[in-house]
C-alpha cells in the first residue's frame, strides 16, 4: 500500500520520516510513504493518474499541504464535518466511493495542547498571532478547548475577515476580534503563534513568552525563539505535526499509531537538519 505527502515546496516535509517510522515500528513492510511535488492547480490530474480501482491495489492515502488544501477540498467525493468546519482538506483517504476528505490539523492541535497542558486544561481567552489558514485551524482548536473569546493579532487586520468568519462558525460561538500584531491583550490563557520566525521580534517575544500556554506552530528552526524563552507550558510545531500525522496514519491504515516512535523520528530528522547547517571548522 502506498501513501504520500503532496505540496509545493515539499522537500522540507518531515511527514515521510514520521510515517515510515510508524511502518517500521509496527512491521508494516508492505506500506510505503513518499513525498511528491505537486504545484498549485495540479492536484486533480495527479490524483486522476493514480487510478480509480477498488479495492485499491496500491494507493491508500494522501497527505496534502500548501498550496493544495483547497483543491483537495473541492476534489474529495465526501467531506468530514471537521474538514467542512475548517474549510480545508489536508488528508485524502481512498474509499469504495472515491476519495474522502478530512482535516487532521484541527484535532491535531487540540491533542498537542492537551498533551502538554494536561487533559484538564481549559482556555477562556486565547490569542492567535496571525490571521491566515493556520490561524483559523488553531483558533478553532482553542474554541474546542473552551475559549469563549479569541483575539487575532494580525499584520493586516483588514484581511482577517475570512478567518474571523471561520472561527465564529464553531458550535460554541466564540467572540472573535482582530487587532494589530503589536497590540497588548490582558487575561490570556493561551497564545498561538502562526507567524514566521522572522516576525518574532524581541518585543513580540517579551509580550507573549509568559502566557500560561505558549504554542508556536513553527518547527524549523526548532525550538523557535519564542518557545526557547517561554517559562510556562510550551507546545511546538513538531507536537502539532506529530499529532496530525498520528491521526492521518490511523485514517490510512486503520491501526493505532505509535506516537513515541513517530515523535522520535521527527526529533531525529530535525536534529540532523540542524547539524547539517553548522559551519565547517576551519
Amino acid at each position: 500500500m502506498k501513501c504520500a505527502v503532496l505540496g509545493d515546496p515539499i522537500g522540507h516535509s518531515l511527514s515521510p520520516a514520521l510515517h515510515q517510522a510508524a511502518y517500521a515500528e509496527l512491521e508494516m513492510s508492505d506500506w510505503s510513504y513518499t513525498s511528491t511535488r505537486v504545484q498549485a492547480g495540479g492536484l486533480a490530474k495527479y490524483v486522476a493518474d493514480l487510478g480509480g480501482d477498488w479495492p485499491p491495489s496500491r494507493w491508500r492515502g494522501l497527505s496534502v499541504t500548501m498550496p493544495l488544501k483547497r483543491e483537495a477540498y473541492d476534489l474529495a467525493r465526501s467531506i468530514s464535518p471537521r474538514a467542512r468546519l475548517v474549510g480545508a482538506v489536508n488528508t485524502l483517504v481512498r474509499s469504495s466511493h472515491g476519495w474522502v476528505g478530512d482535516n487532521t490539523d484541527l484535532p491535531g492541535a487540540v491533542a498537542a495542547i492537551r498533551e502538554r497542558a494536561g487533559d484538564g486544561f481549559s482556555c477562556s481567552h486565547g490569542v492567535v498571532l496571525g490571521a491566515g489558514a493556520t490561524a483559523a485551524s488553531t483558533g478553532l482548536a482553542l474554541a474546542e478547548l473552551g475559549a469563549s473569546r479569541i483575539t487575532l493579532l494580525a499584520r493586516n487586520p483588514g484581511a482577517a475577515g475570512e478567518t474571523i468568519e471561520m472561527i465564529s462558525r464553531h458550535r460554541s460561538k466564540p467572540v472573535v476580534s482582530v487587532l494589530p500584531l503589536d497590540s497588548a491583550v490582558d487575561g490570556v490563557d493561551a497564545v498561538v503563534s502562526t507567524v514566521p520566525a522572522k516576525a518574532q521580534t524581541p518585543e513580540l517575544i517579551d509580550r507573549w513568552a509568559s502566557t500560561p500556554v505558549v504554542f508556536d506552530v513553527v518547527y524549523d528552526p526548532w525550538p523557535s525563539r519564542l518557545l526557547s524563552v517561554a517559562p510556562s507550558v510550551t507546545v511546538s510545531g513538531l507536537d502539532l505535526l506529530v499529532h496530525q500525522a498520528v491521526l492521518q496514519f490511523e485514517l490510512f491504515t486503520g491501526r493505532t499509531a505509535p506516537l513515541a516512535a513517530m515523535r522520535a523520528a521527527g526529533e531525529k530528522a530535525l536534529a540532523s537538519r540542524e547539524s547539517s547547517m553548522e559551519p565547517t571548522p576551519a
